[in-house]
């Protein structure tokens, strides 16, 4: 791998570790903050799934933007976004305005991902892009590891009153050390391969408001807003509108932005599929038992952060050598890996019944990180999977796509299982969700399996 190869993926993992160790301790830190501040539950909701709600919305014109116009100071303004956000959501006397901020920080965090994935695919391939890829998964373990950890450690050191702010913070030296890193090793100027293209404002108008019309259903405050069944039917309306523009708008010459080679291959929409409902039950399933741990069963953040870190290890461990899996088992090592991560689940269930709590650490730490390892076995072999089947001058919108899709299927999830645990506790249902969600993803990866291998080229040496 060239020199100067190496330095950006480091930039680029540095964003990765800056926007994922936020995400990882703020689980910890939400019980104190909904004390210190007196927040309820929508405002809960609003903090912990509205990060995804700006996340999923800015993904897909950010990685239309950076293919078209450059992808370096998009990522540096991103980050930079990011962090001011965090500097307010640190600060605030009312829980409406981390509410707000965490708005920001998920577009700030929207902007930026794309981006990485696009600078991947466009530096690495073959091995190269496999091996970087499962760089920036362990380095997402590795913030999932700290995050928790260390939003345990400082909740205990400062207390609730104060300790929620210092978890808020933490972000800041990273995201001031990313953004001249960003500015500097970047490469600039319009990708290699960018297509001339417009940004389709009415189709990316259209494609935010069927994606806003699933997602505020589950984090506005109950008896406010549209009545509940209003919401699909202007999805739907919405997307059929989207659908006579794209058609139109491809008729005039012009690239759409649902891009008919991306949307119509079956291994890009199957293994974005699979990710999809993967990341939204592995995410539920560690926010479900942080909130168990405290509020059900009174454990410390440190505590219950300590049972919970043990699948951020599996994942770090399992990652680094992911691109190993693809190499000699392909999709089908992606299907195995998810049916452990489903097991994971189903053992996490029995173990909340059948053990007795002075035990209950160890046994949900074994179930852990058997759903950790198993996650970080399938994550970037199944992402250099589907991205393969993206057409030259497109990376970062495919890589918006698979990440949009993944947020989307996180709102929903952590706005389920959040109100399932407000409303009493419902611990077995809330997980019951998770497992659902992880059996479709499982069943989705084994429908690629008939897929033809869009890229030979990724297959790397044992």
């Amino acid at each position: 791998m060239p020199r100067r190869n190496t330095v950006v993926l480091t930039v680029c993992l540095a964003a990765a570790f800056t926007t994922l160790v936020d995400q990882a301790s703020l689980n910890t830190a939400i019980p104190a903050l909904r004390e210190s501040l007196g927040a309820g539950p929508a405002t809960i909701q609003w903090i912990v799934a509205g990060y995804s709600l700006t996340f999923g919305l800015v993904m897909v014109p950010a990685g239309r933007l950076g293919d078209a116009h450059g992808r370096k100071w998009l990522f540096a303004g991103g980050i930079a976004l990011f962090t001011a956000a965090a500097v307010v959501a640190g600060t605030a006397s009312q829980p409406w305005v981390v509410a707000v901020a965490r708005l920001v920080q998920g577009a700030g965090a929207g902007i930026v991902n794309p981006q990485v994935y696009g600078i991947i695919q466009d530096l690495f391939a073959g091995r190269e892009r496999a091996r970087a890829l499962g760089a920036y998964a362990t380095a997402a373990g590795i913030a999932s590891v700290l995050g928790p950890l260390v939003g345990g450690a400082v909740l205990g050191a400062a207390g609730d009153e104060h300790g929620w702010r210092v978890v808020l913070l933490l972000t800041v030296p990273f995201g001031l050390l990313t953004v001249p890193m960003a500015m500097k090793f970047l490469p600039g100027g319009r990708p290699a391969g960018a297509r001339r293209t417009t940004l389709d404002l009415p189709g990316l108008a259209l494609l935010g408001t069927v994606t806003l019309c699933l997602l505020l259903p589950f984090v506005l405050p109950s008896r406010q807003g549209l009545p509940t069944a209003a919401w699909p039917a202007m999805a739907v309306v919405a997307l059929l509108a989207l659908a006579w523009w794209e058609r139109r708008y491809a008729r005039s010459g012009r690239t759409p932005v649902l891009m008919p080679e991306l949307l119509g291959s079956r291994g890009f929409s199957l293994g974005t599929l699979t990710a999809m409902f993967q990341f939204g039950a592995s995410l539920s399933t560690v926010l479900v038992l942080v909130l168990y741990l405290q509020d059900g069963l009174g454990w410390s953040p440190l505590a219950a952060a300590s049972t919970t870190v043990f699948g951020a290890v599996g994942f770090a461990v399992a990652a680094s050598q992911s691109w190993r899996l693809l190499s000699r088992f392909g999709r089908a090592g992606v299907v195995g890996a998810l049916i452990g991560s489903a097991v994971s689940i189903a053992a996490t269930i029995v173990v909340l019944h059948t053990v007795p709590e002075p035990a209950i650490g160890i046994a949900l730490s074994a179930t852990q990180f058997l759903s950790g390892f198993s996650g970080g076995l399938m994550m970037s072999p199944n992402q250099a999977l589907t991205l393969a089947h993206s057409p030259a001058g497109a990376a970062g919108l495919a890589g918006a796509f698979l990440q949009v899709s993944q947020r989307i299927s996180a709102t929903l999830a952590t706005a389920a299982v959040t109100g399932l645990m407000a409303a009493g506790q419902q611990v077995t249902a809330a997980l019951a969700i998770c497992l659902a969600m992880m059996t479709a993803s499982a069943a989705c990866a084994a429908l690629d399996l008939r897929t033809p291998r869009a890229a030979p080229h990724l297959a790397v040496p044992a």
